[in-house]
């Protein structure tokens, strides 16, 4: 119910017979994972991720008993409204509904009896088609007391799914796998998301590193290292140089950081013979999957660049905008996130948002829409950017974050993901192979994603198309 809205109850004096109520709403998916969580019922019949009936097309159907609880929002809310106690509820489930269904929920008084109670039919027909999809009886304690209330602040759900990160992985399914050289895979989260994204065919791994590390780690995660190519090199810092010098002979197109320091593997990569240079400078991009952010969110830089100056933020920029491109945003939003949204001469950070923004104005950073400076609630929340009277194609829409230095940057990505449940694909940018530099404590999907966002970027700065 919509915050702000009053409610008025029907005492048991008030109630007469033919008395009726229905409110209208949407299934969702999102609905049906809550109710899963819930309930414990995990049929994959409701889960549009899976085939819940082996036809090879996924469900979603609504469950049964979730639409049936709709019932109850019009007789706590409508009719009688509050107050008012379930003692009986009967239901025939006629049909079905899926996720993306309107659904309208009715109720009618059909009889007063002693002692409060009321019995009421109740309904809930599927609005495209009119069919009715479950109906039945209720028997209820009805209220005697009249009462008005707003309706009650209930905090928020967010479903933590991260379908951004889902869809990048299927948009990369269908490209040829790209060979990766895994530098020092030896612990299991980082040796498990190499040979993950191997088993989904986005990446085809060569692992270097020291055998016997790798072969503990691969028997403590239970996975099968056959048929991989592993290059003997139990030195770290030796090891990157051998991975470097695999993308200068031609066999690999992308580098991966396991278990090793990132400044063994970026010293390697930003060597002078046979490096990884390209014109620009190496940047940092996490592409965050954030429950309840309807699109992609990039942070950048949070792990390269410590105290950037412009020079610097214009490849920051320049490189967030080709890899939002690669992962399917059109036009990226970029947001130069500030104190403040005006510019004032005692926050750098304010200049440099205004610079980078009237550069970009003038095609000196081509590809996305950059606007700054931009507060964080103006730069994201369409809400904050109209209070403040900010009018932009950017501001409350930004897709891409640029907060003033690795401080900065990296504490939002931190906070997205240990405070709002996101996960992080992080690549490391400007160099002439996508390198795939995760942290430490990041878990399979978000080690899967880092893979697939290397994959499609390399795919599209490469011309390469999908392989079916």
């Amino acid at each position: 119910m919509t915050q702000g809205t009053t409610f008025e109850n029907r005492t048991y004096e008030e109630l007469k017979v033919g008395d009726e109520a229905s409110l209208a709403r949407i299934a969702r998916e999102e609905d049906f994972l809550v109710f899963a969580t819930a309930s414990g019922n995990h049929n994959p019949m409701h889960l549009a991720a899976y085939d819940g009936d082996g036809d090879g097309v996924p469900e979603a159907i609504a469950p049964s008993l979730w639409v049936g609880s709709l019932v109850s929002a019009v007789l706590g809310n409508l009719l009688p409204g509050a107050g008012t106690l379930y003692r009986h509820q009967s239901f025939d489930f006629s049909g079905h509904a899926q996720a993306g269904d309107e659904l309208v929920v009715t109720v009618r008084v059909l009889e007063k009896l002693p002692e409060h109670e009321v019995r009421l039919s109740t309904e809930v027909r599927r609005a495209a088609d009119g069919a009715v999809i479950v109906s039945g009886e209720a028997l209820i304690s009805a209220p005697t007391r009249k009462l008005r209330f707003d309706a009650l602040d209930v905090p928020g759900l967010i479903v933590q799914r991260h379908r951004h990160f889902e869809k990048l992985v299927a948009l990369a399914a269908p490209l040829d796998p790209l060979v990766t050289a895994v530098i020092a895979p030896e612990e299991p989260r980082s040796l498990g998301g190499a040979l993950l994204a191997h088993a989904q065919n986005i990446i085809t791994p060569i692992l270097v590193g020291a055998p016997d590390r790798i072969a503990a780690a691969a028997a403590e995660t239970g996975l099968s290292l056959e048929g991989i190519e592993i290059i003997d090199e139990p030195d770290h810092a030796l090891a990157a140089h051998r991975a470097v010098d695999l993308v200068a002979d031609g066999r690999a197109g992308a580098l991966m950081k396991g278990h090793l320091h990132t400044d063994d593997l970026l010293r390697a990569a930003l060597r002078k013979e046979r490096g990884l240079r390209a014109g620009r400078r190496f940047t940092h991009v996490f592409v965050m999957d954030v429950p309840g952010v309807p699109h992609p969110l990039l942070v950048t830089d949070a792990a390269v660049n410590i105290q950037p100056d412009l020079k610097t933020k214009v490849d920051i920029v320049q490189n967030a905008i080709d890899v939002a491109i690669s992962i399917g945003i059109a036009v990226p939003r970029v947001g130069m996130l500030s104190a403040v949204e005006t510019v004032n001469p005692d926050i750098p950070s304010s200049i440099d948002a205004a610079l980078l923004s009237k550069m970009a104005d003038r095609g000196q950073i081509t590809g996305g829409l950059v606007d700054g400076p931009l507060a964080m609630d103006n730069a994201v929340d369409i809400g904050a950017a109209r209070t403040k009277g900010i009018t932009s194609e950017v501001a409350g829409r930004a897709e891409v974050l640029v907060p003033p230095d690795i401080d900065s940057a990296n504490m939002l990505a931190k906070q997205l993901a240990y405070i709002s449940h996101a996960e992080g694909a992080g690549l490391v940018l400007g160099a002439s192979v996508p390198i795939i530099l995760n942290s430490r404590s990041d878990g399979d999907m978000a080690r899967l994603a880092s893979c697939a966002v290397a994959a499609l970027h390399h795919a599209r700065t490469r011309g390469l198309s999908p392989k079916h």
